[in-house]
């Protein structure tokens, strides 16, 4: 995963696994010139978010050993690590990393989507629930992608 190599790269090269927020920044924007300093900024908020650094005040610590992480020769991240994913992209991720193929995830989410009439990220929420996957971390986010897209009316009063 090139996510996980643009995080350990900074602290492979430092011998350690916490570092000061801007020793992180200036790693990968001026060091290894891979991001400019906003978006090596928003490489911590997206490798937070997605469990690979913890943030204490100005320090990154990495969740996972760096040591274990090749940085290939020429190695240069794409820019769309920086996307945030929506939760059900988040879902189905984690699904596919335990061995559910993807096309039937997918189809399987939709079908609940469909069966109990909610929400996409819901549903995915539900399906890897059903699948024993533990989706604890996301099941904020999909609430929260679900209240923000509820502008068709469900559960209002109008009627």
């Amino acid at each position: 995963m090139s996510l996980r190599v643009a995080v350990a790269a900074p602290f492979v090269q430092s011998g350690s696994r916490r570092l000061r927020e801007n020793e992180f920044v200036v790693a990968l924007s001026l060091d290894r010139d891979w991001f400019s300093p906003d978006q090596a900024k928003r490489l911590v908020d997206v490798a937070t978010e997605r469990g690979l650094l913890d943030r204490e005040g100005n320090d990154l610590e990495t969740t996972f050993d760096p040591a274990e992480v090749t940085v290939p020769e020429g190695f240069a991240p794409e820019e769309d690590l920086l996307r945030e994913r929506s939760p059900f992209e988040r879902v189905l991720d984690a699904l596919v990393a335990e061995g559910v193929e993807k096309h039937e995830a997918v189809g399987a989410i939709n079908r609940l989507q469909t069966e109990l009439g909610i929400a996409i990220e819901a549903a995915a929420v539900v399906y890897a629930r059903r699948e024993g996957l533990p989706v604890e971390e996301l099941e904020d986010p999909a609430r929260a992608a679900v209240l923000a897209d509820g502008s068709d009316g469900a559960g209002s009063d109008e009627g």
